[in-house]
């Protein structure tokens, strides 16, 4: 679905054509949200109001992915960086004001709760995408340190909330627009080591609870009661479900409550009891093909600007994902990081539908040159 042809718009057909949506992207992402919605209320033993509430959030998420996907992409360029210092101020107004259980990660507003650190997963690729856009790449040096900072700050900012987990994805989504914009191997793997080095600086900073959470990353049965009582107790409910899960309602540890926050980190976990590893492969294979449906839109991409933005965010909503399914299955530690498009959440939900937003319209405005 193209829009232009030697700069003449081509006429629509459909609605979907008409607001700018891919239907292969939006499809599976509603297929997610309705297993979400479906897991959410069978883990919660039939609470409607938790289910009504995700639901208002994925649609006001719809809404706004239909909006953003009608924006010109220089639009996007033009008001990222206006953004991107917008949301800075708001990351310094959590570190004096924030509220939160464990941490100030919120900023509320008394009419709206809402977390800061959750657009810069989507305002720090943008960024990276707008300073690349136009830059002859692969980038100079240069260039690629001004990249870096771009992605530290925030990182830092967040951080010191603290938020690790977030800090931590935000960095890795900010490592993939640098790599994509042509940064070397060779460059990379020096950064990364140089990062690596700084490791035991970074540890000697961790709040006591985050030193906990790696070390039962290491040996969970060192306390089964304590800090590896959740881990063990997620691997319990996963691995009861069996192939085919225990069905529909039927999930007992995580509606017992043996699993923590089976509704927004753990909700793969209290999926998989009910599901089984057939349900696991469906919703994997959905993950899948929504990435490579992006970065298909990436490699068509007519700019820098595009593929580099189009490819990261893609890319990065596959490793939420996986960094998810790893930390309940004990393969990373336990960093806070929700299911896109089936945890249960506000901000995370509508800005994953943003993202999804951001895609479409680069594919829907870009240019087919002549050739």
């Amino acid at each position: 679905m193209s829009d232009y042809v030697g700069g003449t718009r081509k006429p629509f057909s459909g609605l979907s054509a008409l607001l700018y949506i891919d239907a292969k992207l939006v499809v599976p992402i509603i297929i997610i949200t309705i297993l979400g919605l479906v897991t959410i209320f069978s883990s919660s033993s039939g609470d409607l109001n938790l289910v009504i509430k995700q639901l208002t959030r994925i649609v006001i998420g719809i809404i706004t992915m239909i909006f953003i996907a009608q924006v010109n992409p220089d639009n996007l360029k033009l008001f990222a960086p206006i953004l991107y210092i917008f949301t800075i101020l708001l990351l310094g107004l959590v570190l004096i004001f924030g509220v939160g259980n464990s941490a100030d990660r919120w900023l509320d507003l008394y009419f709206i709760r809402f977390q800061p650190s959750e657009l810069m997963k989507i305002l720090v690729p943008l960024m990276l995408a707008t300073f690349y856009a136009d830059k002859p790449l692969p980038p100079k040096i240069s260039y690629i340190f001004v990249a870096i900072l771009i992605v530290l700050v925030p990182v830092f900012m967040i951080m010191r909330q603290p938020d690790l987990g977030t800090a931590l994805l935000i960095g890795m989504s900010g490592a993939i627009a640098i790599l994509l914009a042509g940064m070397s191997l060779k460059f990379f793997l020096g950064s990364t080591i140089s990062a690596m080095s700084l490791i035991p600086i970074l540890w000697l900073n961790m709040h006591q609870y985050q030193k906990q959470r790696v070390l039962t990353f290491f040996n969970p049965e060192s306390d089964p009661l304590g800090s590896g009582y959740h881990l063990m107790q997620s691997k319990i409910a996963l691995g009861s479900g069996g192939f085919f899960g225990k069905g529909f309602f039927n999930g007992t540890q995580s509606k017992l409550g043996f699993v923590p926050e089976h509704s927004t980190d753990f909700i793969f976990t209290a999926f998989g009891e009910e599901f089984g590893y057939l349900g696991v492969i469906i919703l994997m294979t959905l993950y899948l093909f929504i990435a490579l449906r992006g970065l298909s839109i990436s490699i068509k991409a007519t700019d820098n600007f595009g593929r580099i933005l189009t490819g990261t965010l893609s890319l990065t909503i596959f490793l939420y994902v996986l960094v998810n399914v790893g930390m309940v299955i004990g393969f990373l530690p336990v960093v806070g990081a929700p299911l896109p498009f089936m945890s249960y959440g506000g901000t995370s939900m509508v800005t994953l539908f943003a993202t999804i937003g951001m895609i479409m319209s680069i594919k829907s405005h870009q240019r087919i040159l002549r050739k």
